[in-house]
């Protein structure tokens, strides 16, 4: 397996190439960001418009292969929420959200596992795979990669029966870290299977944090549609640049829509062991490539407490990203994980 995935790398010279014209980063700054990565691995959270732009899908792809070719071991967790909701359309089927979670009947079920495992996640695989054999699919079915609960909305101070939607109770992280071994880049569909059998809708920020913390990442990268965490929304569009764990989880009750679930998945990641998460706008190309590499005002970065309370006036954010990766005083390296790992 790990001969013919380091196979070819003049096409993934080109890739990087490309993503390196196209970055906004400093060359320099850079290399030296994502030398400081080398060896770690980076679990990426792909959604949102980034999904369906074919110029964002392409920077995307650019910005993964970049990362490989660097030695950074890059994982992918995608959500396919546009792909989902235009599927339902054309099949007639009512789709609606709660609590930022989508209601998921057994019929709903049925397009969201096609179109993840089926549709999105094969066109992401296909398009990094044009530069070499690199990509491998896996549902988190797959391996017992995810293996999911039942999970209720609250709306209102009350649960609600939201259908066939799971959290993440445990976390298997065998075949993904014998694809990184052989030099492969997992790309990972969110769904789950209970140990009933059941297979369940999990909301892909989720499946993503749980993820990164079994295997002990380096960075969580999560891709919207937004600028990051607004502060005052919607009195105000300033967003947050830096923010410790015990704040996020005091405001994270506030947090509506689709945000909630993205730092909630923030949040379980730092307090996982995973040294930094960050919101990214993946409506800017390169957006990944550009926050590794320390481009300034770019989302939302999430820290482990201690990093927080060591760093007087972290609700600024440091001179560039690249501070957050490569200073010792901001990252807490997690210790060998085993191979499967229980959720909290």
């Amino acid at each position: 397996m790990s001969g013919t995935a380091v196979a070819g790398p003049a096409p993934v010279a080109g890739a990087v190439a490309g993503a390196a014209a196209a970055a906004s980063a400093p060359a320099a700054g850079r290399a030296e960001a994502l030398a400081s990565l080398r060896g770690h691995t980076v679990l990426v959270k792909y959604g949102g418009h980034a999904m369906t732009d074919d110029t964002l899908r392409r920077a995307f792809a650019q910005d993964v292969l970049t990362l490989r070719a660097a030695g950074v071991r890059p994982v992918v967790v995608h959500g396919g929420g546009p792909q989902i909701a235009a599927h339902l359309d054309r099949l007639g089927l009512r789709s609606d959200f709660l609590g930022g979670l989508r209601v998921t009947t057994p019929e709903t079920m049925e397009v969201v596992r096609m179109v993840l495992s089926g549709k999105v996640q094969k066109d992401l695989v296909g398009l990094l795979n044009e530069h070499g054999p690199y990509a491998v699919g896996l549902s988190g079915e797959d391996g017992h990669t995810l293996t999911a609960v039942k999970r209720y909305a609250e709306v209102a101070g009350e649960r609600v029966d939201i259908g066939l939607v799971g959290d993440v109770a445990r976390v298997d992280t065998g075949v993904v870290r014998l694809l990184l071994e052989g030099g492969h880049i997992p790309v990972v569909s969110s769904v789950g299977r209970g140990e009933d059998g059941q297979v369940y809708n999990v909301n892909a920020d989720t499946a993503a944090g749980a993820l990164a913390a079994a295997l002990g990442t380096r960075v969580l990268a999560v891709l919207t549609d937004v600028p990051g965490l607004y502060a005052d929304w919607p009195t105000s569009e300033r967003v947050v640049d830096r923010i410790g764990a015990a704040e996020l989880e005091r405001l994270l009750p506030g947090l509506g829509g689709g945000m909630g679930p993205k730092m909630e998945a923030c949040l379980r990641a730092v307090r996982g062991g995973v040294g930094v998460a960050r919101v990214l706008d993946g409506r800017a190309p390169h957006a990944l490539l550009d926050a590794l590499a320390g481009a300034a005002g770019t989302g939302t970065t999430v820290v482990p407490d201690a990093t927080a309370s060591a760093s007087p006036g972290s609700s600024a954010s440091p001179e560039s990203a690249a501070y957050l990766v490569s200073s010792e005083a901001s990252v807490t390296s997690a210790p060998p994980l085993p191979s499967t790992v229980p959720v909290a």
